[in-house]
């Protein structure tokens, strides 16, 4: 929960926006501004304090504690230019919090940590537990000192500007071991300990077993990402509260599906019991791995839990990410998130360009030229394979005539893809000509490099007959000059010479253009690559000189 606390009319009216705008992640907290801050800080995670920042660190200097608990604090002067993170940067979420507080009050954000500052990601804000001498490390990353990267197994980190050897070093294991004095340990999550119970087993003997399987197998707790078992022991309560204990979830799984796991040490018992003769080895292979610890019953006598450890291997990460036309405000703040998480960058080097001061220090960038789509996407699947996070970039969205496809058609369910959609051209080419797609329309490519012309033409004559506006991509170029005169014969056919057409080119960039024509008057000498042409159905016109289709088929009253 946030709290927010005023002591203004011009802050209450800030503090009023942000309420209405989160109503489920905030509270006003109302009365003296003294008691209101104490309250806050006691009961919410974070706050937003529409006061100086002086009376603020006045106010809450009593309360601190430590930075990994205490709640994050954002200010917000009078005039509702800043929004200041100013503690709590990054165990508070506080920078974060300026962000949104910010984008959404038209604030400037001011943060003022070191790590963010110069696009570092921070080690405590990668989201794994972190031990050891986080602040001396990440001064030697900010200054520039040789850090070296221990990774004991792969994980899909973010880009860390490492190097082979160094005097400090961030390690990455799951093994119980203690930082030294210039290391930073980060603990991924990647053990599963597979977990069967008698019915009625009480949950200090599952907790006990559980933690003694890790201790004596050196391995760390805090990498523990889940307790699994059999769906018939879904609601025991043992189980259960073991799980609440550890701070992990359960995950169960069918008898079927576990008995269908080849394991070590099968028994008649559970295959009576449930119907597999394996619960805690076959619930912790199920997903895959190596077995660290065999199943292994509680001290208990009679023991009525039994428990195994497998290490996970990692899965890559692929983020397919649209840039979308060109401006910098038309990428989506979900597009740059992903920029900023991945460890490698692969793309056409003019779109690396683009977004090369987006890239965290220490980001490997593949680029390539034109023409080699496949080779990207093959290079992109690969990396991801090997553990990293991987962010493969396509102008637009890079679902649409771009990166997705080929990279979709080359990965398998053994990575992680996330799609993160981007503003198409023919989204920012209708937006600068009008409402032209204001009814069914269709996107067609007149490039045959990769499809027949007769498949293209035959597409463009069923738009034609079904009347759909039509958005032509890569219309005509040096060597390729006759397809769009050929269909924009073919929609002649079928409509209008008066039609309305629009002709966009370069949108959202410096030297963008835009003009409305018609289907008879247009020249298709004046059209590139670079350019997006927009023909609309016989119900689209012309008004003001903006090019608009009619949402129902038919125009309601005729346009004034």
């Amino acid at each position: 929960m946030i709290g927010l606390i005023s002591a203004t009319a011009a802050g209450a009216a800030a503090r009023d926006r942000l309420a209405a705008a989160w109503p489920d992640r905030t509270r006003v907290y109302e009365g003296p501004v003294g008691d209101a801050v104490r309250a806050a800080f006691a009961e919410c995670e974070q706050l937003v304090c529409f006061l100086a920042t002086g009376a603020v660190v006045r106010l809450i200097a009593p309360l601190l504690g430590d930075k990994s608990a205490d709640p994050g604090v954002v200010c917000v002067d009078e005039g509702g230019r800043f929004a200041v993170s100013l503690v709590g940067g990054h165990g508070g979420g506080a920078n974060e919090l300026a962000r949104e507080v910010g984008e959404l009050l038209g604030a400037e954000p001011v943060i003022t940590t070191a790590t963010d500052s110069v696009g570092l990601a921070g080690l405590d804000t990668l989201g794994l537990p972190v031990e050891g001498a986080v602040a001396a490390v990440s001064r030697a990353l900010l200054d520039g000192e040789p850090v070296a990267l221990d990774a004991e197994l792969r994980w899909p980190l973010p880009a860390l500007p490492v190097a082979a050897r160094g005097a400090y070093t961030i390690r990455l294991t799951d093994r119980a071991v203690e930082p030294g004095e210039r290391e930073v340990v980060l603990r991924p999550p990647s053990l599963v300990v597979g977990v069967g119970a008698s019915k009625g087993a009480p949950v200090e003997e599952v907790l006990e077993l559980v933690e003694g399987a890790l201790r004596d197998a050196g391995l760390s707790p805090a990498s523990l990402a889940e307790l699994a078992t059999v769906d018939a022991k879904a609601d025991e309560p043992g189980i259960v509260r073991a799980t609440e204990r550890l701070g992990v979830p359960l995950v169960t799984y069918p008898a079927e599906e576990l008995a269908a796991v080849d394991v070590p040490n099968p028994s008649e018992a559970p295959l009576a019991a449930v119907g597999t003769p394996s619960v805690a080895e076959a619930a912790a292979l199920v997903g895959g791995g190596e077995l660290l610890v065999p199943k292994r019953k509680s001290a208990a006598s009679p023991a009525m839990a039994t428990c195994a450890v497998v290490r996970r291997p990692a899965r890559g990460r692929l983020a397919v990410v649209g840039l979308g036309p060109g401006a910098r405000d038309l990428l989506t703040p979900r597009a740059e998130a992903e920029l900023r998480r991945a460890s490698v960058l692969v793309g056409l080097d003019q779109y690396v360009d683009q977004i090369r001061d987006l890239l965290r220090p220490g980001t490997r960038v593949l680029e390539s030229g034109l023409g080699a789509e496949e080779e990207r996407a093959r290079t992109a699947v690969a990396e991801a394979r090997k553990g990293q996070a991987v962010a493969l970039i396509g102008s637009g969205d890079a679902g649409v005539y771009a990166m997705a496809s080929p990279a979709l058609a080359e990965a398998s369910d053994d990575i992680d893809v996330v799609g993160v959609p981007g503003v198409t051209a023919a989204l920012a080419a209708g937006a600068l000509l009008g409402a032209p797609l204001g009814h069914d329309h269709v996107s067609i490519s007149l490039s045959d490099l990769h499809t027949p012309w007769e498949v293209i033409e035959r597409r463009v004559r069923a738009a034609a007959e079904a009347d759909l506006v039509v958005t032509f991509y890569n219309p005509r170029s040096r060597g390729r000059d006759w397809q769009l005169p050929k269909a924009l014969a073919i929609l002649a056919g079928h409509r209008e010479p008066a039609t309305p057409v629009g002709v966009v080119r370069n949108a959202s960039r410096p030297d963008e253009s835009a003009r409305v024509t018609t289907l008879a008057e247009l020249d298709p000498a004046t059209v590139d690559m670079m350019t997006v042409v927009t023909v609309g159905n016989t119900a689209t016109r012309e008004i003001a000189g903006r090019m608009v289709t009619p949402r129902g088929y038919r125009w309601q009253e005729e346009p004034k």
